[in-house]
Order: C-alpha cells, then structure tokens, then sequence
C-alpha cells in the first residue's frame, strides 16, 4: 500500500481528494499512463477520479516537484556562500510557494553591481548598522565622519550617509514581510490604470480612454484588453499602489526605538527612496504580471470549453457534399465528396463574382455537378467572397429548383492543412486549393476527424487567443483535443495519422505506422492485430486499445469501449446468461437485465472486475455504438439569406452560437455578422460567467435589440 508524503497529503487538502488519490495517480502517472486511459480504465484504482481530476492533481504533483527543485537549488547556493542561519534554512524548507522561496533568498541572490553593493565595498555597513540600531541618539553626521576615505570614493560624511541609506533602502526593499505585505495590500487596494496614448486612429479602445478599477476587481477581458491597447501604443496604463500605507508599514518595520530625530530622518529618507526605487516597481512588476497571468489562464480556459464544444459537434453522416471555397478574381473552387469523405471529381473553378461575373456559367455547371452525383448538402466556406456565394447559392438553388439546404463551414486552417507535407500524402495528385475544398467538405461529415489536423489555435474561438502564452495555449488546447477524441474513439481501419496519434498512448510516429501497416496489409480484423504494428508495444497497447474501434471485424466486442483486457470477464459472464456478443438483440437483453435492478457489486465480484468497469461493460453492451456527439445539435441548414439591413428590432431569429466571450455571446443568424448577446441578456437571471448557460454549437431563438448598420452591429437577446 502506497504511503502518502506530506506534498500528497498538501495536494489531497487544496482538491478536497484524498491523500491515498493523489499518491496514487502519481505513482500511475510516473509509471507513463496516460491521463484519458486512467479516467476510463481504471476508476477502481483512482478512486473514481474523472479527467478534471487527474489533471488537476498532475499540475499539483508538477507544480511542487519544481518547488522542490528550486528550494534544493537555494539551499546549494546558501551553502556554497556559508549561510547557515537555522532560523533561514528553517523558512526555506517551510516555504510553501516559489514566491515566498524568492523573498526569502532575494538578500542573498548574486545580483548586478547596485548603490547599495557600492556602498558596502566602501566599508559604510557599519555605518548602516549604527543608524538602525535601537536607543539610537548620536548625530548621525559626526558618526559619518569617520567613515570618510578618499581611497575608498568617500570624499565627505553626506556621501558616507547617501551610502548607508542606500544599504538600508536595499535591506528594506528585500524584506521578505515588508514585500509580501505591499503585495497583499496592492492586490487589495491598488489599482489598473489607463488612459489613451497616442496611436488609435479607430478609437478601437475607446472605452478604456479613462480606465481605472481595482486591481482584486478587475476582470480578465479587460485586463487583456489593457495589455493590447499598451502593446499597440492605443493605451498608456500602470499600476498604482495604495504607497502611503505601505511606507507606513516600512516605517513601523525599520525605525529604530526611542532613536532620536535626526536618527529617523536618516532612515526616513532610505526608506522613502527604497519604496520608489526599488520596492515600489519591483512590486508593480510583479502585480501587473501577476493580473496578465490570471487574465491569460482564464482566457484560455474559455478557449478549451468553446473549443471542446466545438470538436463535439456532431457528424452529418451519410451525405454526398458538394462543398465551394469562395474567392472573386480566382474563382470559386467546387470539389464532390462521397458520404465516406472521398472525391468524386477533380477540383473545378466557377466564376460568379466579380470580375468575371459568369453568374449563369455557374449556375449551370452547379446543377449538372449536384445531379451527376446525386448531391445531398452544400458546404460554402466562410471566407472571402464567403457571403456573396452565400446569396449565390441561394438564388442559384431557388432558380433550378434544387431542394438542397447550405451550411457554412469555418476555414480557419484548410489553407494551411492543405499546403501541408500530410495533405500532400494524402492527395499527392491534388493541387493545394482542391485540398482545401475537400476539408471544408469533411468538415461537415465528421468535424473532429478534419479538424484535428489544423492548428486549432487558428479557430477564432474564445478571446485574446494571440496575447496568451502560446507555449500554455497549446498545451491546454492538446489536452482538449486529446480528451475530445478518446472521449469519441476512433476507428482505426479509416482514421488518419493525425487522428490517430491524438489516441492515448500513441506518438505520432507510431500513429504512422498504424496506418502504413494498414496500407500494407489491409483492414485490421481485431484489436490484437495492432500488436504486429512495428513500435506498438505491450504498454501503448495497452494505453491505446480500448479508444481504437474495429467496425465489421471478427471480434463483436472491438467495436465498443470495453477494453480487451475485460473481454474474459464479458464473454464468461455473456456465457453464463446464453446472451451472445455479435446476437442483434444483445443491446435489448442487456437493457432488461439492467432494468432488473441487479447486485451490481455481486455481479462484479463475480467477473472479477470493479463496479465502475461493470457499469462501463453494460453501457456499452447496451449501446455498442455509442457516441457523445449524437445528443448534441448539428449544424443549422439553410435555404436562403438575410441581409442586416432586413432585420429590425422585434424580429425573432433562429441562430447558432459560434463563440462564447467573458461578456457574452456571438451568434450567428444568416447575416454577414454575428450578433452579440450581452451576458445581461442571457435570459438566465444573474449569470456569473456566459459558459454557465450557453456553449458554442447551441442553437437558439433570439430577439433582435438593435441593428447598427454603418458600424456592421447586431445586438441580439435570449427570447424568453
């Protein structure tokens, strides 16, 4: 039985688990599984914890071995320099934050040459030391007189005090209590401040002209918003601290008791230029730094929950697409695909915009293309000349009588997917443009198999996804991804080396030679077959196999989410029952045995599995097929267009949410722009966060407010 340590026990109490939880995981992490295989395959041993869990205790686990490391650094460089002050090293090893690990060893930190080191390489800490010390009455002058010497720069007793102060001002400014009390005060009761500086001919920062909020107030959108308009010379912004409270504060810390006047001036004046010299911006940096941080880990959190909405949309499975990248002088290109994704024609262009403006040309060639293939849903890209096809493909659609409906298709990434050496594998006969084409197709018939194959930073989902940390963005937004997909499953006989390899366990260069085993060999027929594939081992097998699919293979149980590890436990417990795996009616006998109310825990015990497993088994023998896209909306398809000069206020509109911000919601409803519901207008009473009640993918009936014509605005409403 794992013991916990004390940084487990520490862990368990910040995430409200259990010490035995977090030691666990930790162990199994450190072991190389892989977080999706741990939230699905072993609940037993977890102690039921879900994804959100799991990584949430990774970070923790990450975050205190770096603490860790950098207290054994600070220790070695204490050491190194013969500090063996018990009551320091004691702090050290108690700190609890890299912050308060900092303070302590700021004193002591080689550092550049500064007026205090000047100072003290002068011989004046004596003379530092004499001001500070309690009961203090001499004239500080007549005690500064001794330490003139023209050898060592000190011409006069007015420079020998300049340098004392300058060591007590550093002294104070690196006290470990004085910096985390400015720091907690200024976190309280400083304050963001901005006002406009000189470059936004758009006035596209207009609101934050006179900005001033607290800093424990301010919220992340605007915080981000601040940090753009000053990165773009829009704003001019700074912190302010509340400075009189904490100078009080170094005052009650470093005066000398019962010292006399001239005493305390001396340390007054240290302190004042300490505070504005040095504490002062160091804590500001910190603070401002401290906001973008928080700011930056919010927006993209509101990034992963649009984007994971946005890779659970579900599939348009069965149709033959025609799908149109739009452009004016070069065309719009046209491609076909079947249901299954592939083409059923080369790439052609059509020219209905300007200049060419061949509007019957085009809308002749369409109407032979959809009936040569028998053509069942047009996917038009949202790009430029996006809405002019749009009113195209309307009229074109009304002319020829054709009862198909459109759907408009993001292209945030085709462009580069397609220029790509594995969009070149894929069609190595296909020009880049009839590459993309083909996506913006696929993107209708399965979203998360096409999409993962981009950059999903390129999705504009979210807020200030380009003023974030792109290396952290990443990293959360790959998790997203790797969720989203083992949530899903994959299976392996169609799936590409970009799916693939999002599969637990899988790099992607084993991803690869899972297709090109494929390719070589023809359709996996079981889930063991993936053993011969050349670097899949006993561990990523066992890490990858459950989230693989094997449709119309020999073995029944490879198309469900039962791991193969179980399948003894299911076939003796089928057996027993006279049920069978690949029996038709199996989904409806595992449905009445569940409706039966069964002793869950004697049925396990006897398979030799957990109850969370058995549940698990039974979910999946009653639903083989499973998948958590199929509850969700799919896309709106449309017959016609509006224009935003048609809508008024009052009008009540169907519409589709296409991203989530911190203050609201934009929804698109057939017009060029997409529509804003302000947080307030959610329908919802008081709303803490928009994610609460409205994802990306909802589909919803909303009341126009306001239309803006000039300045391309729509403010919409929830209707009640």
């Amino acid at each position: 039985m794992l013991v916990p340590s004390a940084t487990h026990i520490r862990i368990a109490r910040e995430l409200n688990v259990t010490p035995a939880q977090v030691a666990t995981v930790a162990e199994l992490l450190a072991a190389g599984n892989t977080i999706p295989f741990l939230a699905r395959y072993r609940l037993e041993v977890t102690g039921g914890a879900d994804e959100t869990v799991l990584r949430a205790i990774e970070k923790s686990v990450n975050h205190y071995a770096n603490l860790q490391q950098r207290r054994e650094t600070i220790l070695a460089s204490l050491a190194e320099q013969g500090i063996s002050d018990p009551v320091l090293l004691d702090r050290v090893q108690g700190a609890d934050s890299l912050q308060v690990l900092e303070d302590l060893y700021l004193p002591f930190r080689p550092k550049r040459r500064t007026k205090a080191s000047v100072a003290k390489e002068q011989g004046l800490t004596p003379l530092a030391a004499w001001i500070l010390q309690p009961g203090q009455n001499g004239d500080p002058l007549r005690e500064a007189s001794r330490f003139v010497s023209a050898d060592k720069g000190v011409a006069t007793p007015e420079a020998a005090l300049a340098g004392a102060r300058d060591i007590i001002a550093e002294q104070a400014s690196e006290r470990a209590d004085l910096r985390q009390f400015a720091r907690t005060r200024g976190r309280l009761a400083g304050e963001l401040v901005a006002v406009k500086g000189g470059d936004d001919p758009q006035e596209r920062f207009r609101t934050y002209y006179d900005y001033r909020e607290r800093v424990a107030q301010a919220a992340p959108h605007r915080v981000l918003a601040v940090n753009r308009g000053e990165a773009l010379k829009a704003l001019n912004a700074h912190l302010e601290l509340p400075d009189a409270e904490i100078l009080a504060q170094m005052e009650r810390l470093m005066f000398p008791a019962r010292a006399a006047e001239p005493v305390i001036e001396q340390v007054r004046s240290a302190l004042r230029d300490g505070y504005k010299r040095l504490l002062s911006p160091a804590i500001i940096r910190e603070l401002r730094q401290e906001l973008s941080d928080r700011a930056e880990a919010h927006a993209i959190e509101v990034f992963k929950a649009n984007l994971r909405r946005l890779l659970l949309q579900p599939p348009l499975r069965g149709q033959t697409v025609l799908a149109i990248d739009p452009g004016f002088r070069t065309g719009c290109k046209v491609v076909v695909v079947d249901p299954f994704g592939k083409p059923l024609m080369d790439g052609i262009a059509i020219y209905p915009h300007q200049p060419q403006q061949q509007v019957a040309a085009a809308r002749k060639t369409l109407t032979e293309i959809a009936r040569r293939h028998a053509v069942t849903l047009i996917a038009i890209g949202n790009g430029t000349a996006g809405r002019e096809t749009e009113i195209f493909v309307a009229e074109w659609l009304a002319e020829a009588g054709l009862s198909l409906g459109f759907v408009v298709v993001d292209e945030a990434g085709a462009s580069v997917w397609s220029a790509s050496p594995e969009a070149s594998t894929e069609f190595p006969d296909l020009e880049a443009t009839q590459r993309g084409t083909i996506s913006l197709a696929r993107r209708l018939q399965d979203p998360l198999a096409e999409l993962v194959k981009i950059d999903v930073k390129s999705i504009g989902i979210g807020q200030y996804q380009h003023d974030v940390d792109q290396k952290a963005l990443q990293g959360a937004l790959d998790e997203v991804v790797e969720s989203v997909v083992n949530a899903v499953g994959v299976e392996v006989n169609s799936a590409s080396a970009a799916l693939l390899q999002r599969v637990a366990g899988l790099s992607p260069r084993v991803a690869g030679a899972v297709v090109q085993h494929r390719l070589q060999h023809g359709p996996f027929r079981h889930r063991q077959a993936l053993r011969k594939v050349k670097g899949l081992g006993d561990v990523t097998f066992t890490q990858c196999a459950g989230f693989l699919r094997i449709l119309g293979g020999d073995e029944p149980l490879d198309r469900t989410a039962i791991h193969p590890e179980s399948y003894d436990a299911v076939r003796t417990w089928l057996k027993q029952r006279q049920w069978r795996p690949d029996d038709v009616a199996l989904s409806t006998q595992v449905a009445a045995w569940r409706q039966a109310h069964p002793d869950w825990g004697s049925v396990a015990t006897a398979m030799g599995v957990g109850v969370p497993t058995l549940h698990q088994i039974v979910d999946n023998l009653e639903k083989p097929g499973r998948d958590p896209r199929d509850g969700l909306p799919p896309p709106p398809i449309r017959h016609g267009v509006m224009r935003l000069e048609e809508l008024t206020a009052g009008m009540v509109l169907h519409g589709v949410v296409r991203n989530v911000v911190d203050f609201g919601a934009f929804v698109d409803v057939g017009v060029k722009v997409a529509g804003l519901i302000h947080k307030s207008r959610l329908g919802a009473g008081r709303v803490r966060h928009p994610l609460d009640v409205i994802s990306v993918g909802d589909q919803v009936q909303v009341e126009v407010l306001e239309v803006d014509v000039p300045r391309q605005r729509l403010a919409l409403a929830i209707k009640a």
